[in-house]
């Protein structure tokens, strides 16, 4: 469906340039109105780990809320183009801008697949590590166009915007509960998007703030941006006031500092210098909304006008001392365009070449004295240098990095454990060992070996007792190139089942009208004897994607339980609840609750007539298999449109 915005209320409440005065400005320098304002700080998030995607590129063109005397705001008003595959793993603050204070009941989102065809296209599936370039459909198999959703707020937890002060709206739209894969050849997935909008706590959730440098004037240990998210290269949506201590790392223009020392080269900077934040949010006492720093990435650490800024994982490196780079979001100078056969934000393989003059850092970390044979196969990079394109001068093929910047990231290994202590690679930077090539990378052009991966766990603080066969998250990174063994260093190491799992039914034949055996506040029990069931009814753990194989303790079927298990809130963190029921064809649209007693009253009421059917069920949380319960913190109950 296509929407027509609603008439548009909104503030600026950005920084400009040329200050006004003081800090006074945050809250002088915005459009005159009888209301005064508050700031709905906006994040948008979905950590799911979810595997089935590589890549899903769509435009959010506007966000509304509507307050409950009938007035609507527009806090987004400008399109932005995000990949939400990459929000699996890390939230975004979007913006902050001014909005008139009242209770807001409900909001409405617009979102844009038709960002590309064919070599464009934005959508990419991860079929059990291989890529695919899949066709996004409606329920009619039709290609997707632009849909709205609307999605009403928990009644007994509207949000409030109140005058002079900030509030947190969490926006997340659910890819797994969102999309049905209903076919790998040609690659396609059916669309019934789903999502939710909550008001959100301030917590310790790492976010990534995006945006312009203003100054670091009139801030104690601290600065003002303007936040400017995803790839935009336009916009600013909101100011920000960010606060960093003595242990904060900063890379400014590919040199690092820690704590007073880079933010003093910081305040030599002009303003508008791009750069991004890394930490979490801090206090929304005052209609500014302050973040407060782990990271901070300035000017050509971040992105340039001059060169393109690739991030993927390292999936091959010849002697030459050229990488293969796959799975790779990318950035322009002049940003991200749909149109035609324009440059797409994804490539699936890139061909990059470094060299002795490839500047060499490790994010979060000032690490002295690297190079390029800190690179190596299995490694998140982000790498900025100049772009080769095909013949037609639009699709992106090549990297030449020889005089650019390399950034090395913190990479997701999960793995399972072997009985002499070596590690089984199941994905490594989110690719399967399969599409690795370790050639070079042990000692001597050895190469590594991912059924007997060499993982070093000394910096990792002890832990309970692992067993042989355990599924395990290990985050850290790889051993330079040419010196393994060990193969990877780990910062961190989690046991499978004590990561976020995911609970995943579907329906077939349309949906079902009673996919319920109970339903009550104390959870909901899936009916697995239902005609309308459909293959998909298990519990995922790490990088399963669909089909799930149910191999190395990634997928457990519910049909092998016991019996089927309660799905509850009852032991999760009550106080951040995110339960959802609805479609984009109801009235209410999609309908969030923060307790159990209102989102159970909702699920019986949307099946009582039996004549809404559901789509897909999905639980995000853990599985107790003493009590045969999965408890969980977010359930959505996606109906049919």
């Amino acid at each position: 469906m296509t929407v027509v915005p609603p008439p548009r209320t909104r503030f600026a409440r950005v920084l400009p340039a040329t200050l006004c005065a003081a800090a006074a400005l945050l809250a002088a320098c915005h459009t005159s109105s009888n209301q005064p304002p508050g700031t709905p700080v906006v994040t948008m998030g979905d950590l799911t780990n979810s595997g089935d995607f590589m890549s899903y590129i769509v435009s959010i063109d506007a966000i509304a809320l509507t307050r409950n005397d009938g007035t609507t705001v527009t806090p987004l008003v400008t399109p932005v183009t995000v990949d939400l595959a990459r929000l699996n793993t890390l939230t975004e603050f979007v913006e902050a801008p001014a909005v008139p204070q009242g209770t807001y009941v409900s909001g409405l989102i617009t979102i844009d697949w038709t960002l590309g065809t064919g070599a464009t296209q934005p959508v990419w599936l991860n079929n059990n590590g291989q890529t695919l370039s899949a066709s996004p459909q409606n329920a009619s198999g039709a290609g997707m166009g632009t849909a709205s959703v609307i999605v009403t707020f928990d009644p007994a937890h509207p949000l409030v915007v109140t005058y002079n002060q900030s509030v947190r709206l969490q926006v997340a739209i659910d890819l797994t509960a969102s999309n049905e894969i209903t076919s790998t050849s040609p690659a396609a997935v059916q669309v019934q998007p789903f999502v939710t909008m909550s008001p959100a706590p301030v917590d310790n959730t790492v976010m990534r703030l995006r945006g312009e440098f203003v100054t670091t004037q009139q801030v104690d240990s601290g600065f003002y941006m303007n936040s400017r998210p995803f790839y935009d290269l336009v916009t600013a949506l909101g100011a920000v006031i960010v606060h960093t201590n003595a242990q904060t790392y900063f890379n400014i223009n590919g040199i690092v500092y820690t704590g007073a020392a880079g933010l003093s080269q910081l305040a030599t900077q002009q303003q508008n210098t791009p750069l991004v934040v890394n930490g979490t949010l801090g206090s929304l006492a005052e209609i500014t909304p302050t973040f407060d720093a782990t990271e901070v990435y300035v000017g050509t650490a971040q992105e340039s006008e001059l060169a393109y800024y690739v991030t993927g994982t390292v999936t091959a490196r010849s002697s030459n001392n050229t990488l293969t780079l796959r799975a790779a979001d990318y950035l322009s100078p002049l940003g991200v365009t749909y149109t035609g056969l324009a440059t797409p934000a994804y490539v699936d393989s890139l061909s990059v070449t470094i060299g002795s003059g490839t500047f060499v850092l490790k994010d979060g970390v000032a690490t002295p004295g690297l190079g390029i044979a800190d690179v190596s196969v299995g490694q998140q990079i982000t790498v900025a240098g100049q772009p080769g394109f095909d013949s037609t001068g639009t699709v992106l093929q090549s990297l030449d990095a020889t005089a650019g910047l390399l950034r090395l990231q913190s990479t997701t290994l999960w793995s399972t454990l072997n009985a002499d202590g070596t590690q089984d690679v199941l994905s490594l930077g989110r690719i399967a060992p399969a599409q690795l090539n370790f050639t070079g990378t042990g000692a001597s052009g050895g190469a590594a070996t991912p059924s007997a991966y060499v993982v070093d766990t000394s910096a990792v603080p002890p832990g309970p007792a692992l067993t042989t066969g355990e599924l395990l998250q290990v985050q850290g990174g790889v051993t330079p190139f040419g010196s393994a063994p060990p193969d990877f260093t780990a910062r961190s190491l989690t046991a499978g089942p004590s990561t976020l799992q995911t609970l995943v039914v579907n329906w077939i034949n349309g949906g079902s009208a009673h996919p319920f055996s109970s339903s009550a506040s104390t959870g909901l029990v899936v009916n697995l004897a239902d005609a309308d069931l459909g293959a998909t009814h298990e519990i995922r753990t790490g990088p399963a994607s669909t089909p799930c194989s149910g191999t190395a303790g990634q997928c457990l079927d519910l049909k092998t339980l016991p019996a089927s298990p309660l799905i509850t809130t009852t032991g999760a963190d009550q106080s951040n609840l995110q339960l959802a029921v609805g479609s984009t064809t109801l009235t209410s649209g999609i309908s969030v609750f923060n307790n159990a007693a209102g989102f159970a009253k909702a699920v019986d009421g949307d099946f009582a007539a039996g004549t809404n059917k559901i789509f897909r069920l999905v639980a995000y949380g853990q599985y107790d298999s003493a009590n045969n319960t999965f408890v969980a913190s977010r359930i959505s109950v996606a109906l049919h449109e």
